[in-house]
């Protein structure tokens, strides 16, 4: 009959436990009218009750702080701390102790050990610590895995292992909206507008201390979260920038190419990168938390193989009075040198001055022209400047203009300030 040998206990014992901030200790007051059986008893107990606050005896938050019960839940952008002890519980002298912990996610495996060294030797009753940090970059189960190997009085070689499993949750539920500016504006300046909704899905409100939006080489950003008051910058959401379980927030932000990058008109066409936004918050008791979006990307709005932008108009004009307007034409083809006509056809109120069908010359890819045209417009209120037409006269293709941006046409009686 085969027997088979015990099996060796260690002499070595492992401990693992995770670093949180504590709690406010909370309590459930029970108390009552004087005119009630129990008179002041309940009133008695709770000022009596060293958990409670002083003159506000009622409230249920402490003032003692509590150690975590449980492991709790992680967060996707909060750093995971763990505290690792290595303990002799045996009566021996036990040498070439290694202490090595990983965490292993679904995509890779990280060492988080301060240091790969051995330790000599390690007395009974002794221990070995260690304290390890890691910002989570990943959603979904994580496996801590601490491993031991040490070297006994007799020379034999032991290895034991431990494995912790925890789910990291998602702490904020980000969407992104992207505007074109209005045409008037859009012929302007290229802007666009990024809304960004961010949701705390959390049980525990946050604290947002910081949503910016990172732009790309491309682009410059102005945040539109804030107002001017008494000279002042005062945010949007008030003077507390609390978000609480379930509430959503939308950050708004402009942005407009850089003058190097809007000039070269072959560049901010199809798709786009935009940047990327930081969030930054805080937990309870400051506990911080970060994240950082992927590149957000954009479908640039398609001009053609020309492109038509007003540099400058009027807002107000006079009625049949003539005006002045600042027209760029660009050639947004990057390989191909076009021969350009210029027509301008009056509409019921808008009416062109000036030659009509004349040759602007040739025009190189990626490449622009300006032109200051005259007209005037012979009905008041907002009128819509439209009517150009430009032909390639090399494809034999014509491109029409219209509704390229309004005017508001008044009397001539009303004095129109510049």
């Amino acid at each position: 009959m085969e027997v088979n040998p015990p099996k060796q206990e260690h002499l070595l014992a492992l401990k693992v436990m995770r670093l949180t901030k504590p709690t406010l200790f909370t309590n459930i007051p029970v108390t009552c009218e004087e005119k009630d059986l129990p008179g002041d008893l309940f009133n008695q107990l709770m000022r009596d009750d060293p958990s409670t606050v002083r003159g506000a005896e009622i409230l249920m938050l402490g003032e003692m702080l509590t150690l975590p019960q449980n492991f709790g839940n992680i967060f996707l952008g909060e750093t995971f701390s763990s505290y690792i002890s290595v303990h002799n519980d045996s009566n021996q002298i036990v040498k070439d102790i290694l202490v090595k912990a990983d965490l292993q996610t679904s995509s890779q495996r990280l060492n988080l050990s301060a240091s790969n060294a051995a330790v000599a030797e390690l007395k009974p009753d002794c221990c070995i610590d260690d304290v390890i940090h890691h910002e989570v970059k990943e959603i979904g189960t994580h496996i801590l895995v601490c491993a031991v190997s040490y070297t006994t009085q007799g020379g034999e070689k032991m290895y034991f292992r431990k494995f912790f499993k925890f789910q990291v949750l998602k702490p904020l539920d980000v969407k992104t909206k992207f505007y074109n500016a209005e045409v008037i504006i859009a012929f302007l300046t290229d802007e666009v507008f990024l809304e960004a909704q961010i949701q705390n899905i959390t049980t525990s409100p946050m604290f947002m201390e910081k949503v910016s939006l990172e732009p790309s080489i491309m682009y410059n950003v102005t945040e539109l979260n804030s107002v001017n008051q008494a000279g002042e910058c005062v945010s949007t959401f008030g003077s507390r920038a609390y978000l609480q379980p379930m509430d959503t927030r939308q950050y708004l932000y402009c942005l407009k190419p850089k003058k190097e990058f809007a000039e070269k008109v072959g560049i901010i066409k199809g798709v786009t990168v935009i940047g990327k936004l930081d969030i930054v918050w805080k937990t309870n008791l400051g506990e911080r938390g970060r994240l950082q979006t992927s590149q957000l990307q954009r479908m640039a709005p398609g001009y053609g193989d020309v492109r038509l932008s007003l540099e400058a108009i009027p807002d107000t004009v006079n009625l049949e009075e003539p005006f002045h307007v600042t027209c760029k034409i660009t050639n947004c083809s990057s390989e191909r040198t076009m021969d350009l006509v210029l027509e301008m056809c009056n509409t019921s109120s808008i009416h062109w001055c000036g030659i009509s069908g004349r040759q602007l010359g040739k025009l190189h890819p990626s490449s622009s022209l300006c032109l200051a045209l005259t007209l005037l417009s012979s009905v008041q209120g907002l009128q819509s400047v439209s009517g150009l037409r430009i032909t390639d006269t090399f494809l034999k293709r014509t491109y029409e203009y219209d509704d390229i941006a309004q005017v508001c046409v008044v009397s001539s009686a009303v004095k129109v300030e510049s």
